[in-house]
């Protein structure tokens, strides 16, 4: 280790060291705004503090109890499952305590921080909460009010690699806004956008500044009447969330359960993300809403084609529905039917299924839950956008994936997990087995804090890997500072190789809320490897709310 990595190393950890022995802090607050038979959605003023898989706590005679676990979340509201047995009710203020650094969002994760190889992403049991009251969202139901509501947040991030190489320092801005109904008008404004650049690399930037230029969202929406919403610009539909951004005009009107939309725009251009009128796109959707006590449902059915120009590039049904059937059972499930196949030039409308999702998921009482997921989605063909592939995407086998999670509480302070994947293929070329295992102690004796430990087994069709680790967490002056310790033990082996990788991960971080709206995250982790030069990572983000 060089002297400058050994430095960053021991200042993080001698600052964090005298600290571990202060109390948790309160870094966001939120309410519950909506109750479902299995889940309970909190809504912040803003989420980016709470990871996914956070506690949410409540206050009991100066003690914080563990009384949610986040599952799914949006830019201002948490879908929720409850922890130990309490009662969640409507308007109840739940805490999250001073978080870890926030995991980075797709755009940002650019350089692996866990085991070799490929990781298996999330797989998503629940639609993601909306931006907008859940219970608008679902129902249609007019809206109490209309008051002014402003967010939004500013930052600075860089993240560097060192190593024998040159070191590698890349940078990335952020900006998130989010005004509702300004000055109490219909008029509401959102945006979304990230500017990211390569030290020494400002060429690429001035040949194509969308290459760092990434609008995610920018669009204005106008509500006439509390039924009735159109939207311009560039944003996802949560009803059809599946098509990502939309360019251009939406409009959607509730009428009782009922919710009937319109889009019509462009998709983004497939390979910078800019606006490209040339990518037309139009499409209409009824939704169908109902909310009864013990109860809740909802169903979309939309119809959209796509264009390359003037060719029709792809034409498909979509439905999504998600509904309670039982006391704490919730079902989901997503498919998409292609209506339009164009191969040798020879143009068929025949029905074929591209995409099917569903998942259960089961709480079998306050300390227990289980939820299973299947996943078959086959690659999605654009006719006239990639006609140069067509052969190749129409070869390919439909990939298949089965996945299984359970969480038990054991004790009051003492809870264990365990989740398993297989991903399988026909030529078995991508297949892949994963199993997943955890226990959590919270609030332990003496030293306080938080310890989880954690073991992982990875199988591939081209290499197998073991992961151990462990992770101590501890908040100090009140929640304004937070520090996260952590080792990991890693080894992995490829398929044609008989030689064996070991590598040992230790890494530190730091998050400090300097003002209420004013936040510092420092990161540093050490990669060692006895075949290769170790390999350092700092990174380092400053955030300001609005």
């Amino acid at each position: 280790m060089t002297m400058d990595r050994l430095l960053a190393f021991s200042f993080l950890l001698l600052v964090s060291l005298p600290l571990w022995a202060q109390e948790r802090s309160v870094v966001a607050e939120g309410t519950i705004s909506y109750l479902t038979a299995s889940n309970v959605y909190v809504k912040f003023a803003d989420t980016e503090a709470i990871p996914l898989g956070d506690t949410l706590f409540l206050k009991k005679k100066d003690r914080w109890m563990p009384a949610l676990v986040v599952l799914q979340k949006s830019s201002i509201s948490c879908v929720a499952q409850p922890i130990g047995e309490w009662t969640p009710e409507k308007g109840m203020t739940l805490m999250a305590l001073a978080p870890l650094p926030r995991p980075l969002p797709k755009e940002e994760s650019e350089e692996p921080i866990t085991q070799p190889g490929p990781v298996e992403p999330p797989i998503t049991n629940l639609p993601a909460p909306q931006d907008e009251p859940v219970e608008e969202a679902e129902a249609g139901s007019p809206s109490a009010d209309r008051k002014e509501k402003i967010t939004g947040r500013i930052s600075a991030a860089s993240y560097s690699v060192f190593s024998d190489d040159a070191p590698q320092h890349r940078f990335r801005h952020g900006l998130s806004f989010r005004g509702d109904h300004l000055r109490q008008s219909p008029l509401s404004v959102e945006a979304y956008l990230t500017f990211r650049h390569v030290a020494g690399e400002w060429n690429e930037v001035t040949e194509n500044v969308f290459d760092a230029l990434k609008i995610f969202n920018l669009a204005v929406r106008y509500e006439p009447s509390d039924r009735t919403r159109l939207t311009l610009g560039r944003k996802i539909n949560p009803r059809i969330s599946s098509m990502g951004a939309i360019d251009g005009l939406q409009a959607e009107h509730a009428f009782g359960p009922f919710q009937i939309g319109l889009m019509a725009g462009s998709r983004p251009n497939l390979q910078d993300y800019r606006i490209d009128p040339s990518m037309f796109q139009a499409g209409a959707y009824l939704g169908f809403s109902t909310q009864t006590p013990g109860r809740s449902q909802q169903n979309t059915l939309a119809f959209i084609e796509q264009h390359n120009g003037a060719a029709v590039d792809r034409r498909f049904i979509y439905f999504q529905h998600t509904d309670n059937l039982l006391p704490n059972l919730n079902v989901f499930a997503s498919c998409e039917m292609d209506l339009y196949q164009k191969v040798n030039e020879e143009v068929s409308n025949s029905l074929s299924m591209t995409n099917l999702f569903a998942s259960l998921r089961y709480r079998f009482s306050r300390t227990l839950s289980a939820s299973v997921s299947y996943d078959n989605r086959k690659n999605v063909i654009f006719f006239e956008s990639f006609k140069n592939y067509i052969d190749q995407l129409i070869d390919e086998e439909t990939r298949q994936g089965l996945r299984v999670s359970a969480n038990y509480r054991i004790f009051k302070r003492v809870s264990l997990g365990a989740n398993a994947s297989w991903r399988f293929q026909k030529s078995n070329i991508n297949t892949s087995q994963n199993i997943n295992g955890y226990i959590t102690y919270s609030r332990l004796p003496v030293v306080k804090g938080n310890l989880t430990l954690t073991v992982n087994a990875l199988e591939t069709g081209f290499q197998s890997s073991r992961y151990y680790g462990c992770r101590y967490t501890r908040d100090f002056f009140k929640g304004r500072l937070n520090s996260d310790l952590y080792y990991r033990w890693v080894d992995y082996q490829p398929t044609w190789s008989e030689e064996k990788t070991h590598q040992d991960i230790a890494g530190l971080s730091l998050s400090w809320r300097i003002t209420r709206k004013l936040a510092l995250y420092v990161y540093y982790e050490e990669t060692f490897d006895a075949r290769y030069p170790t390999v350092s990572r700092f990174n380092t983000k400053l955030m300001q709310r609005i």
